[in-house]
């Protein structure tokens, strides 16, 4: 006859008991490890999708609107979603920051579309503000010294990009809404000759290579916050 221990069945079902439980929390462990790795992926997956749902977008919406007008507005749009208007002739007089009638026509034409483009649903929330850049050649009279001219024509472009803002924040043909949103996103600022262009609308740094009419233009550049919210992603999986 053989004689067993009391408890050694038991012990049995408490090896079964224990080693289920260790199964269990691996198990659990593996799809926790595994939600996370999900949700990184996702998180990935987001930058290019941020990057194109905004700048492509932008820049599809831009040029299929503008398109047909930007040669008769003497207007570029460059690769960085910048609108340029690059014929000094019909902005401003010489030395003067009142805007011409043609460019008041101009921009009745243009801001009404444009801005219905960047506060549209898919934009709206990423763009970080809109800055109306004044920019002039580095010419200021035949007796100015470099550092004069400089001031005085960072004296022109701030008035001149202070004058386009007053006149869109003026305009009737904006609605309350579209107003109230100009004040808080729109910038105006001058940078007198600090960013010359040349013949072929290229940024130079010799005076020597510039294009005095080229230099002499407003833009409207887009500032999104694209940059940011990459960062937040790249900080939620770090």
């Amino acid at each position: 006859m053989i004689f067993k221990p009391k408890n050694s069945n038991r012990s049995g079902e408490d090896y079964w008991i224990a080693l289920s439980d260790i199964m269990t929390a691996l198990m659990l462990l593996f799809l926790l490890i595994s939600v996370v790795y999900m949700i990184k992926v996702e998180d990935s997956v987001k930058i290019p999708k941020i990057f194109k749902e905004t700048s492509q977008g932008l820049s599809d919406r831009l040029n299929k609107e503008f398109q047909k007008d930007l040669h008769a507005w003497g207007a570029v749009i460059d690769t960085d979603l910048t609108i340029r208007f690059t014929q000094p002739d019909i902005l401003f007089s010489t030395g003067s920051s009142m805007l011409s009638p043609k460019f008041k026509q101009i921009l009745d034409q243009f801001f009404p579309r444009y801005l219905a483009i960047m506060m549209q649903n898919e934009f709206i929330n990423n763009i970080e503000e809109i800055r109306i850049e004044g920019h002039t050649s580095s010419f200021w009279g035949q007796n100015s010294n470099p550092n004069e001219a400089y001031l005085k024509n960072m004296a022109l472009s701030q008035e001149r990009t202070r004058a386009v803002l007053e006149y869109l924040i003026n305009n009737p043909l904006l609605k309350n809404d579209q107003k109230e949103w100009l004040k808080k996103h729109f910038r105006a600022i001058g940078f007198s000759s600090a960013r010359l262009l040349n013949s072929n609308s290229q940024p130079v740094l010799d005076i020597s290579q510039e294009d005095p009419n080229k230099s002499q233009r407003v833009e409207f550049r887009v500032r999104t916050n694209i940059e940011q919210k990459v960062a937040d992603v790249i900080k939620n999986n770090s």
